[in-house]
């Protein structure tokens, strides 16, 4: 630490919590969260590995489902460093510069990765609506463009957050309220005027909101457009090819609102249960992903087994 004035001595290190209570059970945690982690980045490097080597799968809803994969692994190595070093070696810890860096890249792939949650949603529906036009109309080069967007938006959409909480003064608190840096956790640490983070924030995250309900939308055309097919068969068939989508968009979002609902609405609020929540916010959609899309995308599953040598 060091002086402001007389008054205000200026916090030169923040401290992350882990689970309150258990702290003495921290490295028992540490083993299955571990766990976690690798199998979300061995199963996210699969399915880029898989798209990329095999030709057949060189198709627009194979592309966005890369970008989810590349969105989850930057999830995933945000948040890696911190949340290891408090389960493990329990240092909590970490500088103000370091902290303002991994919200903006925890931030930067959450946006990413709604931005390309939405896209597949208009792929899905796309894809159902017009399946003789779809390969005109989503061409390679326009998935690139898309892709390229979508990182570009996502950089600029939180590129002011690390540099307006860095013109703050952090004086008299230092613990924050999980175990990696979040903007709005960070923003609340400081004794000077906070505005402008605040309604920037509030921006953000309706940006984030607007995909969620555009996603909707696009599923309210999707059952209208199913509901239209005469054969009860096609109609199950076509509802098939969105049940990873629809388990890719809930594992992500349902987290999101549950931990904003618990912020807004909850008197006696448990600080365990939100961190827990943000912890699963953060450690189950790159887990999960893969798996759901492994699962239920007959594609992708041969093509693994087959990298794997198995039938």
């Amino acid at each position: 630490m060091h002086t402001l004035n007389s008054s205000k001595i200026e916090i030169t290190t923040f401290f992350l919590i882990g689970i309150p209570g258990l702290e003495h059970v921290h490295v028992w945690i540490s083993a299955p969260i571990c766990l976690m982690y690798l199998v979300a980045i061995l199963g996210n490097c699969t399915i880029l590995f898989v798209i990329r080597t095999e030709p057949s799968l060189h198709a627009p809803m194979y592309y966005f489902l890369s970008m989810l994969a590349v969105s989850d692994l930057g999830l995933s190595l945000s948040s890696l460093p911190t949340m290891l070093r408090i389960f493990v070696f329990n240092a909590t810890g970490i500088s103000p510069n370091a902290c303002f860096a991994q919200e903006f890249f925890i931030h930067g792939f959450t946006d990413m990765e709604s931005s390309v949650l939405l896209v597949m949603s208009f792929d899905r529906f796309l894809a159902i609506r017009n399946p003789l036009r779809y390969s005109s109309i989503l061409t390679n080069a326009r998935v690139a463009k898309m892709g390229l967007v979508f990182l570009v938006k996502s950089v600029l959409l939180v590129l002011p957050f690390p540099f307006t909480l860095k013109k703050l003064t952090y004086c008299r608190k230092s613990l924050l309220s999980h175990s990696y840096c979040l903007h709005q956790d960070v923003m609340k640490l400081a004794c000077s005027d906070n505005t402008v983070n605040f309604f920037y924030g509030f921006f953000v995250a309706l940006c984030m909101m607007t995909d969620s309900a555009f996603i909707a939308v696009s599923y309210i055309f999707i059952l209208k457009t199913v509901m239209g097919i005469g054969s009860h068969k096609e109609r199950l068939k076509a509802l098939n090819t969105c049940v990873s989508h629809i388990c890719a968009v809930l594992i992500f979002y349902v987290p999101i609102i549950a931990l904003a609902s618990m912020h807004r609405f909850g008197k006696h609020k448990s600080p365990v249960a939100m961190i827990l929540i943000a912890d699963i916010f953060l450690l189950v959609p790159p887990l999960m992903n893969p798996i759901v899309y492994c699962v239920k995308t007959r594609q992708i599953r041969e093509k693994v087994w087959g990298k794997l040598g198995l039938k």
